[in-house]
């Protein structure tokens, strides 16, 4: 994509207002009809934008694109979730994860192609950071996947997305002013309008973010914790070396909460590493004091990483030891275990065992 060609999917409805007043020349009106033409009715091109002049639309096409992903590959798990591949300009491959339950429609979003923070048991992990994703590309993966849900008949409600969780490939908070320019085209009322309430970022632990995320955005919190002490959790995800279990849980401490919200606490539970009664008795103490939910995750095994799953009644076990220090905790069912769609398995490896549908 040449270098001045803007990507209008990826503009805030203010910049959008500066593009189209200063740079096109037109009135103010035009960029709230272009912005709702892109984020309310999901247009894919110009020529769409019937209430603009032919020349507008021939200006627009000249100087801005609205595609920045083309779906690469589509997999269908047997539990419903769907898993799609998109394939960037620049030929990234990244993955969202369409998850679908009677009471809300859950997509999880990446925001990095690949990803720096070398967890030892992620599969995105192996893939290294290949670069940030564009506010536009993270963006486009709920539009693109909201039409592919609304196009795909009565198999599927044709309703859009309800939840969103940024839980993909990639650390959000490395890539935080993409980020944040993201969630506000998302929330904003001019285009998909998604409550605060219903979107959530994870983070391994980028201390000095999470501040800032407090301060500059007003989305729900998700920690990805998976160790009781320092030794361990060092060994499985380095960035603990730099900011260790006391400095995250500092920062929980300090992190602005709306009233009856809680910084919800994701663990990896894998057999042997952190699964041990001790841990769940550790991860009570730790957790006095912050208002937090706890989901527990019963480890997705990736081939050639070692590690495996504790399984479900060991999972239960250790739920039980929480709710007994009063720490409220859920065993989260895994989606799109077949599809390798699952927590931690995305690496844009297709699955070998579920026939994939290509486009």
């Amino acid at each position: 994509m040449a270098a001045n060609v803007r990507e209008l999917c990826g503009l805030t409805e203010e910049e959008m207002v500066r593009f189209v007043t200063e740079e096109l020349g037109e009135r103010r009106f035009r960029a709230l009809q272009i912005f709702h033409w892109i984020h309310q009715r999901g247009v894919t091109s110009f020529g769409a934008m019937t209430d603009l002049s032919k020349e507008l639309r021939q200006r627009l096409g000249e100087l801005a694109t609205l595609r920045s992903l083309e779906k690469d590959l589509e997999q269908r798990s047997m539990d419903g979730t769907i898993k799609y591949r998109f394939r960037t300009t620049d030929g990234r491959r990244i993955e969202s994860v369409y998850m679908p339950s009677e009471d809300r429609k859950t997509l999880c979003v990446s925001t990095q192609a690949g990803c720096a923070m070398g967890c030892t048991f992620c599969m995105t992990a192996t893939m290294g950071l290949q670069r940030n994703l564009t506010p536009a590309e993270i963006v486009s993966q709920v539009h693109a996947v909201n039409t592919e849900i609304a196009n795909q008949g009565p198999a599927l409600s044709p309703r859009p997305i309800t939840n969103l969780v940024f839980m993909g490939m990639g650390e959000p908070l490395h890539n935080f002013d993409n980020l944040k320019t993201a969630l506000e085209i998302l929330q904003s009322e001019q285009g998909l309008n998604f409550s605060h309430r219903h979107i959530t970022v994870s983070t391994v632990g980028l201390v000095p973010m999470i501040e800032r995320f407090g301060q500059e955005t007003d989305v729900k919190l998700a920690i990805s914790l998976n160790a009781s002490h320092d030794a361990q959790r060092s060994e499985i995800m380095p960035i603990n070396r730099k900011w260790n279990i006391q400095a995250l849980l500092d920062a929980c401490r300090k992190f602005p909460l709306r009233q009856g919200r809680r910084i919800t606490f994701e663990y990896v539970l894998m057999k042997g590493v952190n699964d041990a009664d001790e841990d769940a008795r550790r991860l009570v103490e730790l957790l006095q004091g912050i208002p937090a939910k706890v989901n527990l995750i019963p480890y997705n095994e990736n081939p050639g990483l070692g590690f495996e799953s504790s399984g479900e009644e060991r999972a239960e076990a250790f739920r039980q030891i929480l709710a007994d220090g009063h720490i409220a905790a859920f065993v989260r069912k895994n989606r799109g275990r077949d599809i390798a769609a699952a927590c931690g398995q995305l690496a844009n490896v297709s699955s070998l065992t579920t026939p994939a549908t290509g486009t």
